[in-house]
């Protein structure tokens, strides 16, 4: 694939065909998507007897063999603790060797991975683990503190605690055991059955019994979470089939990197972007991942300079971190040959800015932009060459279909024309856990007897294929690429007995894009005092993941209301928009 192919793919075009098929290559138009298992898929990408360099974290380089062969020791290990096929086993985990691990041994038994956001708040965890009938929990050991008293409510009968400094170099494992691992807390026995992770590893040595793993490629093998439509906590089901296929797509996309190449991986594994895009699709191209638990910008500056990676993915956020780290001033990044945008709009001063970063050090390329959801894994469409215009998401990623609707009736509009952007393809998911209503509510049958994943994104699509999204259909937030939704935020602050209402709005961020603030309304008589605001953080905080956190909290009167009394959520965008502009000229 060269910039020059859709010259010369448009030879190839039919009558009356999707316009974006034109772009596609002649090998993109016969890609098929593989029947097999996640783990199979990945093993049969890499082949036998690979030296190359799977995962390195902190240093530490652990190359294909000694990932598979750790992989087989924890598949053993689950075994032998009676995890079964079809059984749930939640992974809570940062960005670490041992999360991944976990990940391809539950998928190598038959088992079911559910992915969950370590900073999830004790409720949600409670929810997310009896949504699932998870049984057995892998989890941080310094949230050990944070979820035992929810862990009792559950069916989880085993838990493995997983520190950060398993896997790092000695020296760094002894200087996290003396800053870091001195807060953390230590289970009682007396808590919960617990293990360690290297007590769990043992668990599996003398185990020599077949998995039986009778695992299919359409059966479920991923839980991601999201909110949906509503914010409501929401369980969504991916089938092996769905998560290969989105990184054959990628694999597609990133034509340009080979073996050897080198990704760094700051995503969260527990996101479909992460977990599929910088995780699976690099380590089945046989890609070195470079793995970062949280971001810190030191440290990156550090392997930005010294490791030199060749595919970066990451949210607009970590773009205007880049251009404003000081350690970055004089890198040279003549080596990069993806930079990936996706978990949030790229806005077109933000690309030009960040595209000119990237070509006064040294990059020959612009950012490529991904648009999708964790309803479809992760990317849906992207941008290359001719498709990446201002404004634009590109064109659909091979093997997907989109549509604009008119989100009342279903009606497909034409091109050119704004509606609902609408979703059809390999990797859209089977359905949310446990929750028909919902499922179908964004997943709905169209007249051409297609089922299309609606966005809640409004768009269009351009007559030359190109797509181009416009706004939100819903109120909601979206922070450092996390979904943050308004109403579950209002619910929670408007359960403290002395307010009488709270809106929610994004507010603009220099680095997060946007962020949370409340307005909140008292109940007549009460005052607003620090002890309320306090109070208010900390209902917050216990009911919150941190990511969902307001960052600010303004106490009025009264809150804006439209012609049919609603709270007017729009005016107060408005004025924090100003605020922010008059601020910031």
């Amino acid at each position: 694939m060269t910039p020059l192919r859709d010259f010369f793919t448009k030879l190839f075009k039919k009558k009356h065909e999707e316009p974006w098929l034109a772009y596609y290559s002649k090998e993109e138009r016969k890609i098929k998507f593989t029947d097999k298992t996640i783990y199979e898929y990945l093993k049969d990408s890499v082949g036998v007897d690979t030296d190359f360099i799977a995962l390195n974290y902190f240093g530490t380089r652990i190359s294909y063999n000694e990932l598979f062969l750790r992989i087989e020791q924890a598949s053993r290990s689950l075994r032998s603790l009676g995890v079964k096929p079809g059984d749930v086993v939640t992974i809570c985990m940062p960005n670490t060797p041992e999360a991944i691990i976990s990940f391809y041994a539950c998928n190598n038994i038959g088992a079911v991975a559910d992915m969950v956001h370590p900073l999830s708040s004790q409720e949600q965890i409670k929810l997310y683990l009896n949504e699932s009938k998870s049984r057995f929990l892998i989890m941080l050991d310094s949230n050990y503190d944070k979820y035992k008293e929810v862990l009792p409510d559950t069916l989880v009968y085993k838990t493995v605690f997983v520190s950060p400094k398993e896997s790092m170099p000695p020296l760094l494992s002894v200087g996290y055991t003396l800053t870091r691992g001195l807060k953390v807390k230590k289970p009682k026995l007396t808590d919960i059955d617990y293990l360690t992770w290297k007590e769990f590893l043992l668990k599996g040595v003398n185990y020599n019994k077949p998995f039986d793993n009778k695992m299919k490629s359409k059966d479920l093998a991923v839980i991601l979470h999201s909110g949906g439509t509503t914010g409501k906590p929401k369980g969504i089901m991916i089938s092996n089939y769905s998560f290969n296929a989105e990184s054959q797509q990628g694999g597609v996309n990133v034509c340009e990197v080979r073996p050897k190449d080198k990704i760094l991986t700051i995503l969260p594994i527990f996101h479909g972007f992460g977990l599929n895009i910088c995780i699976h699709c690099p380590l089945c191209l046989k890609v070195e991942t470079i793995i970062m638990p949280e971001y810190d910008a030191g440290r990156f500056s550090k392997i930005m300079k010294e490791l030199k990676p060749n595919v970066l993915a990451g949210v607009p956020t970590l773009w205007e971190g880049m251009m404003s780290n000081k350690k970055l001033e004089n890198v040279d990044l003549s080596q990069m040959k993806y930079i990936i945008s996706g978990g949030d709009f790229l806005s077109i001063p933000m690309e030009k800015k960040m595209n000119n970063f990237l070509h006064t050090h040294g990059a020959n390329i612009n950012i490529t932009k991904g648009y999708g959801m964790t309803e479809s894994v992760a990317a849906t469409s992207y941008t290359f060459d001719g498709t990446n215009k201002p404004g634009s998401i590109g064109i659909p990623m091979v093997g997907n279909s989109f549509t604009i609707c008119n989100p009342d009736t279903l009606e497909e509009l034409k091109y050119g024309e704004e509606g609902e952007i609408c979703v059809n393809g390999p990797t859209v998911m089977m359905g949310y856990l446990n929750n028909q209503e919902e499922t179908d509510n964004v997943l709905k049958k169209h007249k051409d007897g297609k089922i299309w994943l609606h966005t809640g994104d409004l768009g269009y699509i351009s007559p030359d294929g190109i797509i181009f999204f416009t706004g939100r259909l819903k109120r909601m937030i979206v922070s450092s690429g996390f979904n943050v939704y308004p109403n579950i935020i209002e619910e929670v602050i408007e359960k403290h007995p002395d307010v009488s209402k709270c809106c929610v709005i994004g507010i603009p961020h220099k680095y997060k894009m946007r962020v949370a603030k409340a307005f909140v309304v008292l109940e007549k008589g009460v005052k607003p005092t620090p002890k309320i605001k306090k109070e208010l953080i900390d209902l917050c905080k216990k009911n919150l993941a941190a990511y969902s956190l307001p960052k600010e909290y303004e106490f009025r009167d009264s809150l804006p209301k439209t012609l049919y009394n609603k709270i007017n959520y729009k005016e107060l965008e408005k004025e924090e928009e100003d605020k922010f502009k008059n601020k910031n000229e």
